[in-house]
């Protein structure tokens, strides 16, 4: 069944208006047409079954069936990914939006690519494209948070809290292992830290030690920043996720007369 974010004010009662970009797709994409269904999701954390009324080149709407939460996971993952070339970026945004991850902090260290807040701002509009198109197609209740571009040390301390366990995966880290820090601590909230090509500093390392990441092996081989990006993202939440529960049926619905 397609899926489709749409603006929570264009959700009215039971009927739902889609925007005419949304529109243009389901029509001349898709090609659905009245009486099929879809499930339209507000990013508040429900998805509505919706039954197609009004399908052509002018607008297309549809009538709420029934109303579900939105499965999302229980643990915050947040990724903070240094800035690098414009394909390996939205390719780590994708993957790691179908995993789980709820967040995205850009950060700009000594060696990432790009050095300039102002440098990324311009690819907003095009990464939150993705991030949507990604939350759609791997079945996310809620579209991840893109955040504003911040140094190292701006988006380290913006990011540790009490209820966070603040990780940073390094080549150079060989006693602790991420295995044995998700054994100690269940957190509800999970940061990522990862590096650009040719890792952090040892300055920048101890820096975001100071301010409260741990640094943590991966294992024995040297990943590449898009490969860790994705392997800690997918370990983090299969450790610390509770055990998936399903739907209860109408237990959960909230059926639309």
């Amino acid at each position: 069944m397609h899926r489709f974010f749409l603006d929570p004010s264009n959700i009215l009662g039971n009927t739902v208006a889609f925007p005419a970009s949304t529109s243009r797709q389901i029509f001349r994409v898709l090609h659905l047409a009245v009486g099929d269904l879809c499930l339209v999701l507000d990013n508040q954390g429900f998805e509505h079954t919706v039954k197609l009324s009004i399908v052509n080149s002018a607008e297309v709407r549809g009538d709420v069936l029934e109303t579900h939460p939105a499965i999302e996971p229980v643990v915050k993952v947040e990724m903070l990914l240094s800035l690098t070339q414009r394909e390996k970026f939205e390719w780590m945004l994708q993957k790691c939006t179908e995993i789980g991850v709820s967040s995205f902090q850009p950060v700009i260290s000594r060696r990432s690519l790009v050095q300039s807040k102002e440098d990324c701002l311009g690819k907003y509009d095009r990464w939150n494209a993705i991030l949507k198109e990604a939350a759609e197609q791997s079945g996310r209740g809620k579209i991840p948070v893109l955040l504003p571009p911040l140094t190292l040390v701006e988006a380290c301390r913006q990011t540790v809290r009490a209820d966070a366990l603040c990780l940073v995966p390094w080549e150079n880290e060989s006693d602790t292992s991420l295995k044995q820090v998700l054994l100690s601590r269940k957190p509800a909230r999970a940061a990522l830290l990862i590096g650009p090509e040719g890792g952090f500093a040892v300055e920048e390392i101890q820096q975001a030690q100071e301010i409260g990441f741990q640094p943590v092996t991966l294992g024995k081989r040297i990943l590449r920043m898009e490969t860790a990006a994705i392997v800690s993202a997918a370990l983090v939440l299969y450790e610390l996720e509770p055990p998936t529960s399903s739907r209860a049926g109408k237990d959960f619905s909230t059926p639309v007369m």
